[in-house]
C-alpha cells in the first residue's frame, strides 16, 4: 500500500503579540474561576453530576504561574507549525502554543472547516491568563481553558496504525501532575482527521481528571447534537436544564439567536452515538464524533449583546467574522471532574471532518437525517475499530523530534524512575527552571542563589514539600516550603516558614509579599497594607536594572500593593508606589485603569474621566470581569462607552 500522508515543518506568519514574561509572584489567592455554581444549586442536579461537580475542584494555580506579560501591540511574527497532509485534508498544528490545530482545510471542497483567527492575540481566559481563540485546543487540568494554552508541547513522528505517519504531542500537565498525549493521523484517502488521546495517572492515589476538546467554528451556523435537552450555564453562575432546540422563545441552536454569552451542555442519551456538527447556511460544515468515553457535547455562544460582541472584537481583528465553540468532554458539563484511579489511564478516539446535510426542519427529523449521513461517510463501527487499532500504537516510541516542550515531566520521571511508554520525558529537556529542584533531589539541599533576583517557581506536590521540610532551613528553602505548605492548606505553618526566613534572607520582598497575602486572607487588611508597602520599598532598593524580570516583579508587586493600600484608605501611599513604577509600566492599560482609580480615591473624578477619554486597553482583563464598568459608575452616571463594555451578564433595570 502506498502511504501518501506527510508530516512537515512549516511557519505561520501572523500579526501577533509577544507573550512577555510570566508574573513572578506565586499565585497564593484562591482561584477566581467564573465556571462554578453555588452548592445549593447542586441539590437539583442528577446524583452523578452533582457528585462530579463537587469532586476535585481546583483551588489554586500552583505550581503554575500567571501569564500576564502580553500587551495588544501586534506585529508580523513567525510561529512554528507542523503540517499533516493527505490528498483530502491539510492540518496545521502549532506545537509551541498548546498543540492547537490552527487550520483544518478540506481540499476537494476548498473549504476551511474551522474558525481561523487571523491574529495571535492573547487574552485572560486561560486558568493562568494568556489564551487565544480559534482552531481546536486540548483542554486538560481543571474547569476552564488549560494552563498550556500558550505553552510548548513535545512533538515527534510516530508510526500510525496504517503504517503511515502520525504526529504525537505530549506534555506533563502540572495542576494534576498527569502526563497526556494527543496522536493525530490521516488515514489514506480519508476525509477525517483521527485523534487518539490518552491521559495517564502514574501515581499511587486516584486523581481528578478533566478534558474538553474545544473547536472554534464560524458563528453563522446551526449546531446539531443528538439531544432534546441541555444544561444551560451563563455568567449568572446558574446551571439549569432547558429544552433543545428552542428555549425562551428562540431556537438556541443558531448561535446568533442568543443575546448573552452562554454554555449549552447537551444531554446525549446513553447508547446514542456521540457527535456534534456546525453547519452553515448551505449545509456544509464540520462534524466531530468520538468513541463513547468522550461523552459530553457543548455549544458556547458569545451572543449578540454589547459585551459579547466586544469580546469577539477583542480576541481577533476588527471586521472579521465571529465564532462560536462546539466541544466534546469526558463529563456532561465542564463543571465536573472525573475520577481517574491510581496507576490507570483513560483514552479515546476523536474524528474531525466535513459534513454536508440539510440543517433546517423539525429537530428530530434533522437529527435523523444528519446522523444517517454521518453513518454513511464515517460509520460508528469504523471509529470504534480505529480506536482499537490505535491502542497498541499509543505506546510506540517517538521517532524524529519535531518540537520540545517543558522539562517538568523529565524532572518527575527523574524523581520516580517511572516508565511511560510512548511519551518519553528525556533528561535533555531539563533547564534552568528545573535545576534547583534537580539539586534538591540529588543532594537533599535547595541551592541559594548566587545573586539576588525574583525567586523561581515553587513545586508544591507532597513529595516535593516533604523534601523541602527535611532540607537545610535556609531562607530560599523556607520561602518555597511556605508556598508548598500554603498550597496544602497549612496556612499557619506557611506563615511560620516565611517569618523564619525573614531573619536571614538577603531578599525580603518575596517573603513580605507572601505574608501580606496571608494577612489579607485572614482579614487583617491594615497589616497587609503595611507589609505590602514594606515589600515594595525593599524591592525598589534591591532591583538591579530595568531588565524584563525586575520590571515584571515591580509591576506585579506594585499592582497588588496599590490595591491593598487603597483598600484601607491610604491613597497617598498608593500614589507613592505608582510613582516608582517603571514609566513604560505606567503606560500599560492595566495601570492606566489603576491610575483612574487612584484619581477617584483622591477625589479627582474629572481627571479620572480624562483617563477614560484618552483611551486605554487592559490587555489582561479577566473573562467575566466588570472592574472597568464598576469604576466608570463611580465617575459618572453616563452609559458605559462601548469600547469599555465587556460585561457578560444581563443588566437589570438599574443597569447592574
Amino acid at each position: 500500500m502506498v502511504i501518501v500522508t506527510t508530516i512537515r515543518r512549516d511557519v505561520v506568519t501572523l500579526p501577533a503579540v509577544a507573550l512577555g514574561p510570566d508574573n513572578p509572584l506565586p499565585p497564593l489567592r484562591p482561584l477566581d474561576e467564573v465556571h462554578r455554581i453555588d452548592d445549593r444549586d447542586k441539590e437539583d442536579l442528577p446524583r452523578g453530576m452533582a457528585r462530579q461537580a463537587g469532586y476535585g475542584p481546583l483551588h489554586s494555580l500552583l505550581p503554575v504561574r500567571v501569564r500576564d506579560g502580553y500587551g495588544r501591540t501586534r506585529e508580523p511574527r513567525d510561529i512554528a507549525a507542523l503540517v499533516i497532509e493527505n490528498d483530502r485534508l491539510r492540518v496545521t498544528v502549532l506545537p509551541g502554543l498548546g498543540g492547537r490545530i490552527a487550520s483544518l482545510f478540506h481540499k476537494p471542497s476548498g473549504r476551511e472547516l474551522l474558525y481561523c483567527n487571523p491574529v495571535f492575540q492573547p487574552a485572560c481566559f486561560a486558568l493562568n491568563g494568556a489564551w487565544f481563540s480559534g482552531g481546536i485546543e486540548w483542554n486538560i487540568g481543571a474547569t476552564g481553558h488549560t494552563t498550556l494554552s500558550c505553552s510548548p508541547l513535545h512533538a515527534a513522528r510516530v508510526i500510525a496504525p496504517d503504517g503511515g505517519g502520525m504526529l504525537r504531542l505530549w506534555e506533563w500537565e502540572r495542576l494534576r501532575d498527569l502526563p497526556f498525549q494527543v496522536d493525530l493521523w490521516l488515514p489514506e484517502g480519508s476525509d477525517f482527521l483521527y485523534v487518539g488521546v490518552r491521559v495517564r495517572n502514574p501515581h499511587e492515589k486516584p486523581t481528578p481528571v478533566y478534558w474538553w476538546s474545544n473547536i472554534a467554528v464560524p458563528e453563522e451556523c446551526r449546531v446539531l447534537a443528538p439531544a432534546d435537552e441541555a444544561w444551560q450555564f451563563a455568567y449568572e453562575r446558574r446551571l439549569q436544564r432547558v429544552p433543545v432546540p428552542s428555549y425562551d422563545g428562540a431556537d438556541r441552536t443558531y448561535p446568533l439567536n442568543s443575546t448573552h454569552p452562554a454554555d449549552y451542555f447537551y444531554e446525549v442519551p446513553d447508547g446514542r452515538r456521540r457527535w456534534i456538527a456546525a453547519l452553515g447556511e448551505d449545509g456544509h460544515g464540520l462534524v466531530q464524533t468520538s468513541t463513547d468515553v468522550l461523552r459530553g457535547r457543548k455549544l458556547f455562544v458569545w451572543g449578540t449583546g454589547t459585551g459579547g460582541r466586544r469580546w469577539q472584537e477583542w480576541l481577533t481583528a476588527p471586521g472579521t467574522g465571529g465564532y462560536c465553540e462546539i466541544q466534546a468532554g469526558l463529563a456532561r458539563t465542564q463543571l465536573e471532574h472525573v475520577r481517574l484511579d491510581a496507576e490507570s489511564e483513560v483514552s479515546w478516539l476523536e474524528a474531525y471532518g466535513p459534513l454536508n446535510a440539510e440543517r433546517e426542519g423539525e429537530w428530530a427529523a434533522v437529527l435523523r437525517r444528519t446522523e444517517a449521513l454521518l453513518e454513511a461517510v464515517l460509520p460508528r463501527a469504523e471509529v470504534d475499530a480505529a480506536y482499537e487499532a490505535w491502542k497498541p500504537y499509543a505506546d510506540a516510541e517517538p521517532g524524529e523530534t519535531l518540537a520540545v516542550g517543558s522539562g517538568w515531566g523529565a524532572l518527575e520521571v527523574l524523581r520516580t524512575g517511572q516508565k511511560l511508554p510512548g511519551t518519553p520525558f528525556d533528561e535533555s529537556t531539563l533547564g534552568a527552571e528545573q535545576a534547583p529542584w534537580q539539586e534538591l533531589l540529588r543532594t537533599g539541599s535547595f541551592p541559594e542563589p548566587r545573586r539576588v533576583g525574583p525567586p523561581g517557581e515553587t513545586l508544591v506536590a507532597p513529595h516535593w514539600r516533604d523534601m523541602l521540610e527535611t532540607a537545610p532551613a535556609r531562607p530560599l528553602t523556607e520561602y518555597h516550603l511556605g508556598v508548598a505548605q500554603w498550597h496544602a492548606g497549612d496556612r499557619a505553618q506557611a506563615v511560620r516558614s516565611w517569618e523564619r526566613a525573614l531573619e536571614l534572607a538577603p531578599s525580603l520582598w518575596p517573603l513580605l509579599r507572601c505574608l501580606a497575602v496571608a494577612d489579607q486572607e485572614a482579614g487583617h487588611r491594615r497589616r497587609a497594607a503595611d507589609r505590602y508597602a514594606e515589600a515594595f520599598d525593599d524591592l525598589c532598593r534591591e532591583r538591579r536594572d530595568d531588565g524584563e524580570s525586575w520590571t515584571a516583579a515591580t509591576a506585579a508587586l506594585g499592582s497588588e500593593a496599590i490595591e491593598a493600600l487603597l483598600a484601607v484608605g491610604r491613597a497617598a501611599d498608593a500614589r507613592a508606589v505608582w510613582q516608582r513604577l517603571h514609566p513604560m509600566t505606567r503606560e500599560r492599560g492595566r495601570f492606566r485603569l489603576i491610575e483612574a482609580r487612584l484619581l477617584v480615591e483622591e477625589g479627582d473624578r474629572e481627571e479620572a474621566r480624562a483617563v477614560f477619554d484618552a483611551g486605554f486597553e487592559v490587555a489582561d482583563l479577566r473573562e467575566g470581569a466588570e472592574t472597568i464598568g464598576d469604576l466608570w459608575a463611580r465617575i459618572t452616571d453616563e452609559p458605559l462607552p462601548a469600547r469599555y463594555d465587556f460585561r457578560m451578564r444581563p443588566r437589570d433595570d438599574d443597569g447592574n
